[in-house]
């Protein structure tokens, strides 16, 4: 009869799901939370039949995103360049494709439209963009990625 030994670490760290803390840039483009980088900024998705619902604070840090009312209105500045750096990119690209100047209705119905179908993608991240590099006092911190049951443990970091 063999005998089999079981480490009990490694026995222990097996039932642990470790978790990787994203870098600030891919936890942005995810829309993670700033401070903690593991809770979503938003319900849903971006492209969807529901409208998008910015969530009030972050379910895993409790931070709440609108830190005085009115908060975003700032947003809509960030929104705006977003906005006129697509509008001017589509018309170079308009250009160069078709080599056409004189047709206006060609510019406008190349850009109308995918500035309309760009809206749901600007109104995500420029809260994105305010929260993450717009906002002095904001910053990550490791200590709230924790999970509340394991404590610093199963948590890798990989921030940039």
């Amino acid at each position: 009869m063999r005998t089999i030994e079981i480490d009990k670490n490694k026995l222990k760290n097996m039932n642990k799901q470790e978790y990787k803390v994203p870098g600030e840039f891919a936890a942005a483009v995810q829309a993670k939370c700033p401070r903690c980088r593991r809770g979503d900024m938003f319900a849903g998705s971006m492209y969807g039949l529901k409208l998008q619902k910015m969530n009030v604070s972050c379910p895993h840090c409790s931070l709440k995103f609108e830190r005085e009312p009115g908060y975003f209105y700032v947003s809509m500045f960030v929104s705006y360049a977003m906005n006129v750096a697509e509008m001017i990119s589509i018309a170079v690209a308009t250009y160069v494709l078709t080599n056409n100047l004189e047709n206006m209705w060609l510019y406008f119905a190349t850009i109308f439209p995918a500035v309309f179908i760009l809206s749901p993608f600007n109104y995500r991240y420029s809260r994105v963009v305010l929260l993450y590099w717009l906002t002095p006092g904001l910053h990550y911190s490791p200590e709230t990625s924790r999970d509340s049951s394991n404590g610093s443990e199963g948590i890798t970091d990989t921030r940039n």
